[in-house]
């Protein structure tokens, strides 16, 4: 195995690219930040995951890298699982947010607590720009997450992201709009690094690898459509903690209990997200929560995610076979030993998805499973879950296949979102070899049939009784 180093002149360029990219883009001072940013599930901010970025977008911290110190180690390929920039909201949201808006306008109190210059801000000031044609498309702040995002890994793996790389280097996308927008600005990323003002898009999209889930009838039937399959979220939703939620934001706006449903409450803290995430503004909706009230909103959404995407139900994980197939057969070409006449294998594989197409595939791979699941009665138990999808799968979140070329054989290395993360059972080394991670693997990389899986099991899995 060997890599491609690039000139030093064309490193010097792009280091000089780069400086002046930071330049522009960094702040001398933390931007006004919610108190409650980090607790927005899978509407929360790349940088609020990573705070480091508030003061430089473009910081790049190479230590994360980790090939065991006594060997010689090159980078020979990165294959990335990331998903979409910051959006606009669904349709869904942007009604729920127009009927609480028009309820807070008409009906909310200015006195005693309705005082607050906060809610005169919102009766008075704000004013509800969200139209239906937005429906989830991504902004232009979810550009800048993906062009960032590009040439931070260009820093990190410069023999791979490298300008002579560029039309080797592998793009697939969702069809949804908003993924191929990002899988167009991470090239845009990598362009503007390179100095390189062609405009030209290279990336095929790829539905059955990046939107699994869509294809498989044992998820569809068992989970997506059946009524039970989320009854945990519904039980916290109508529960006792939510509810308290609801009493305090009905004070708050000195509305009656009733005129407040948990769907508005959630759209109000959405609201505190969307400003934050599309236009970096500390919105006055954010001011009607405090950190308790956050910690039980992201709880309802991370049993959501939980229940839905992952480890509450063993057909979610299986789902994303194909792509986990994808993944090792894309390392086992770039690791294999090759002649000297054969080309070299592709550096870098960039696959744009969704929150739904990363959490199945982590969850396969046996991360963020905790010992006991959450479920409606021990939110209180779960205050330090490793499943928090607010640090999982933020926007522009990713999943990085790091493979070296070594002394004793290759190596993988994992990261999450710019982060190094160890495989299950294999805790010991940071990038362990990579004939040791199929052997852990080797029950998934022999079955796992997407076929099997999906479709011979009329109705799907039921419920992961393991849990």
């Amino acid at each position: 195995m060997f890599s491609l180093l690039p000139p030093r002149s064309t490193l010097v360029v792009a280091a000089l690219s780069l400086v002046l990219s930071r330049l522009s883009c960094s702040s001398l001072t933390v931007p006004d930040v919610p108190h409650i940013a980090t607790y927005f599930g899978t509407k929360t901010r790349y940088e609020d995951v990573n705070p480091h970025l508030l003061r430089d977008v473009l910081s790049v911290n190479k230590s994360v890298l980790k090939p065991p110190p006594t060997e010689r180690c090159t980078p020979v390929h990165l294959t990335a699982v990331i998903r979409h920039g910051s959006r606009y909201p669904t349709v869904k949201n942007i009604r729920r947010i127009q009927k609480l808006s028009e309820l807070v306008r008409r009906e909310a109190s200015r006195g005693s607590a309705g005082s607050a210059s906060w809610l005169q801000d919102i009766q008075s000031r704000w004013e509800n720009w969200y139209t239906e044609d937005m429906d989830g498309q991504l902004v232009m702040k979810g550009r800048d997450d993906l062009r960032q995002l590009a040439q931070r890994l260009s820093v990190l793996f410069p023999s791979l992201l490298s300008e002579e790389n560029l039309r080797r280097i592998s793009l697939r996308s969702s069809s949804k709009h908003r993924c191929v927008s990002s899988v167009e600005a991470f090239q845009e990323g990598l362009q503007q690094l390179w100095r390189r003002s062609e405009v030209q898009y290279s990336h095929e999209v790829d539905d059955e690898l990046m939107r699994f889930f869509e294809h498989c009838r044992g998820y569809v039937e068992g989970v997506e459509k059946n009524r039970t399959a989320l009854l945990e979220v519904e039980k916290f939703k109508h529960g006792e903690e939510m509810e308290g939620v609801k009493r305090r934001m009905a004070e708050r706006l000195g509305l009656p209990h009733h005129r407040l449903t948990p769907d508005l409450v959630e759209a109000a803290f959405f609201l505190c997200s969307y400003e934050l995430s599309i236009k970096s503004v500390h919105s006055p909706w954010c001011f009607l929560f405090d950190e308790n009230d956050a910690k039980v909103l992201e709880y309802k959404s991370d049993l959501k995610q939980y229940w839905k995407r992952s480890h509450g139900h063993v057909i979610s994980s299986l789902s994303s076979c194909p792509l986990f197939h994808h993944v090792f057969r894309t390392l086992d070409r770039a690791g294999r030993p090759r002649r000297s006449t054969e080309a070299s294998p592709e550096p870098a594989s960039i696959l744009v998805g969704h929150a739904e197409t990363l959490l199945p595939l982590l969850s396969l791979l046996g991360l963020y499973k905790d010992e006991t699941p959450p479920t409606a009665n021990n939110y209180h138990t779960q205050q330090g879950r490793s499943f928090r999808t607010s640090l999982i799968v933020p926007y522009a979140a990713n999943l990085l296949f790091v493979l070296y070329d070594c002394q004793r054989g290759p190596r993988l290395q994992l990261l999450i979102n710019e982060s190094p993360v160890r495989f299950p059972g294999l805790e010991a080394e940071d990038a362990p070899l990579y004939r040791d991670v199929r052997a852990t693997y080797r029950h998934l990389l022999d079955g796992c049939d997407f076929h099997s899986e999906c479709e011979g099991r009329p109705g799907g899995r039921g419920p992961n009784t393991e849990l």
